[in-house]
């Protein structure tokens, strides 16, 4: 595991942890040139990037390098958190370049959770290098739709393939309201729901085996 600093467009300077598969030989082989970049939940609500060390450390495992960091506003980057995620976009984007730029993989997985999701998704587009993308727990809700609406088109619109992980019991998007909205989603579409699962459960360690790989 390694740390270091990615600055943004507007000098913001985020707090980057690179999670490296372990040495050739002590686990299967995997597409280790692919490299999973994951989004944390909502900054106002205490969302940093620890919450996704257990998937990274797992996905590391799995033979991928897997990027966690710390939105602006977040853990120890600097710059103020926005109450829409709009700003954070940015700050996915300048990740994803660095990433590109100096891991040099044949290709990004965007992983967003819970605010991260919509904040994620409406990176896809910005970064060539992202190939595919995964929400847990996508906030689609007509309440949660108030602050993160903005971000819906966008990953709506991409023909990047998606996968959208839920909880049945998520109290911010109801399985039919996930339905519903993915109607209207271009390219390739999955869906993998966890029966029982609440939204905030889903960030706890308990299902961090299921998220990334599910299945």
């Amino acid at each position: 595991m390694e740390w270091t600093t990615v600055e943004t467009g507007d000098g913001a300077k985020l707090s980057v942890r690179v999670f490296k598969p372990p040495a050739s030989g002590e686990e299967p082989e995997a597409a280790g040139d692919v490299a999973v970049v994951l989004v944390h939940p909502y900054t106002i609500l205490g969302g940093v990037q620890g919450l996704l060390r257990g998937m990274a450390e797992g996905v590391a495992r799995r033979g991928y390098t897997a990027v966690t960091f710390d939105m602006r506003g977040a853990g120890r980057s600097t710059g103020r958190a926005s109450l829409t995620g709009s700003t954070e976009v940015g700050d996915v984007v300048a990740v994803c370049r660095w990433v590109a730029e100096n891991i040099n993989p044949r290709g990004i997985l965007l992983v967003g959770s819970s605010a991260g999701a919509p904040i994620a998704g409406s990176a896809v587009d910005k970064v060539d290098e992202v190939i595919g993308y995964v929400s847990i727990g996508y906030p689609f809700g007509l309440m949660a739709s108030v602050l993160f609406g903005r971000h819906h088109d966008a990953i709506l619109k991409s023909q990047k393939p998606k996968l959208f992980i839920m909880g049945t019991k998520d109290g911010f998007t109801s399985v039919k309201q996930l339905q519903n909205k993915l109607k209207s989603a271009a390219g390739r579409v999955d869906t993998h729901l966890i029966e029982g699962a609440g939204h905030f459960q889903m960030e706890g360690p308990a299902f961090d085996a299921q998220m990334i790989f599910p299945g």
